[in-house]
């Protein structure tokens, strides 16, 4: 049901991309908007540019005056639940929704969420990539543009990444199609706990969507799957009478015990087991929309990987660089680390500490990984946890380009960056920290 926005004072939390989509749109229907920050200062040509649409903001802190009166809080991503802003809402009784759920609430556009703790961005970007063969359906969300800079166009299908921030304010957001990837402990402090987390993430599922893709190699979800009613696929293996998987070296689709073959893998452009599972959960909602076999088959052939995630960098001295910053826990590392069976690799990882638990990252370390460069916070815990559990060939470096030159210098075969931590002790966030390795990387090829 859209509403009625003429006259109704809207508070958004945070100067933030999603934040300032908000604001603009609102305004554009009438609504007296106010943005207020926390931190003490923003980009100058944003500010001008949204103060001379009529749209308040203040920064270094939350005002009486732009709390007080508000029909409603639009907050970003980045805010945690337990923040004082939001006591202070509670108190005056302004209910508070992500921009997800203003942008759902205020489109008949039909959405195709993706979330996971891992391979929302390349499974988003990809489902986008292939239904655009036959539709129009733009990637937004928590990658691209928010969802309300695309409800005023005429669009087919919104292809959204969702993250747990956004769910947790987003009460009666209920995609077509929703794809739940994979589950495993991250942003624990920001839910208040691992289970906080994951009703988060099923939040969508609580309203049973048209369609619900599942992962059927994770236990946590095919657990849950088991009490849930709505009708639901699975990829990762054969399955069920509605799921896709990998069979004699191709990637199959199966409805109603239906098989067909989609694509053979000597055929996907991008690596690794966790990736075969993402072109099936893409492919699953590209099959229910009714997108052809020949148009999804030509879709995965000329996708390219996403930037920062596993992403082929250059050849240099007999060695494959990689890109996968946009690793910033160990199960994201895992996953990457896993896709170089049988080669010779270099691991450069590190960064700021999540504290997460490193016994599995540790083991498959041991498994798959020849060297290990740390750079980082992180180094001496990281450097414990792998002694500790037998891995010893450790090289400590103190920074990004140090550690490069030294993984050239070595004789393994593959040089992957996947960092298992956060970005922020060096770099300004995981896209500068995958910028840098690559313009070192090629600088060295030129």
């Amino acid at each position: 049901m859209k509403k009625y926005w003429f006259d109704k004072k809207v508070l958004i939390l945070g100067f933030s991309r999603s934040g300032i989509s908000a604001a603009k749109y609102l305004n554009s229907k009438g609504a007296e908007c106010y943005i207020t920050e926390i931190k003490p200062d923003g980009d100058k040509e944003k500010i001008k540019e949204i103060e001379t649409l009529g749209i308040k903001v203040e920064f270094g802190g939350h005002s009486k005056e732009f709390i007080e009166g508000s029909y409603i809080a639009i907050t970003s991503p980045g805010i945690p639940p337990k923040s004082e802003i939001f006591k202070k809402l509670k108190e005056q009784d302004i209910p508070v929704i992500s921009e997800i759920e203003l942008a759902y609430t205020e489109t008949q556009t039909p959405f195709f969420a993706i979330t996971g703790t891992n391979g929302k961005t390349t499974t988003t970007t990809l489902a986008s990539h292939i239904l655009s063969t036959e539709y129009k359906a733009p990637v937004c969300g928590n990658i691209g543009i928010p969802p309300t800079g695309l409800i005023s166009e005429e669009n087919d299908y919104l292809v959204c990444e969702v993250s747990s921030f956004q769910l947790e304010f987003s009460p009666t957001f209920c995609p077509q199609i929703y794809a739940f990837l994979n589950f495993t402990p991250d942003h624990i402090d920001w839910h208040d706990g691992l289970e906080n987390y994951f009703k988060a993430k099923i939040r969508p599922l609580n309203h049973k969507p048209a369609f619900a893709i599942f992962n059927a190699t994770d236990p946590k979800l095919v657990e849950y799957t088991e009490t849930y009613t709505g009708e639901k696929f699975f990829f990762g293996k054969e399955f069920s009478p509605n799921c896709s998987y990998v069979k004699d070296d191709a990637i199959y689709f199966k409805r109603n015990n239906i098989e067909e073959k989609i694509i053979d893998l000597k055929d996907v452009p991008i690596v690794g087991e966790h990736n075969y599972q993402n072109i099936e959960a893409a492919l699953i909602g590209a099959k229910i929309i009714g997108i052809s076999n020949e148009n999804i088959n030509s879709a995965i052939k000329s996708f390219k990987a996403v930037e920062h995630r596993l992403e082929y960098t250059a050849e240099y001295g007999g060695k494959t660089f990689y890109n996968d910053s946009k690793a910033t826990n160990p199960e994201a590392s895992i996953v990457a680390i896993r896709s170089f069976e049988g080669k010779s690799v270099t691991l450069i990882a590190g960064g700021r500490d999540k504290n997460t638990d490193l016994t599995e990252f540790c083991n498959d370390v041991k498994k798959y990984i020849k060297t290990v460069i740390l750079i980082g916070e992180a180094t001496q815990r990281f450097e414990e946890e792998l002694i500790k559990n037998g891995f010893s060939d450790i090289i400590k470096k103190d920074s990004m380009e140090a550690a490069i030159d030294t993984a050239t210098e070595l004789q393994n075969e593959v040089v992957l960056l996947s960092p298992a931590c956060a970005s922020f002790d060096m770099f300004n966030s995981y896209e500068h920290r995958g910028e840098v390795f690559k313009e070192y990387v090629l600088s060295k090829v030129k």
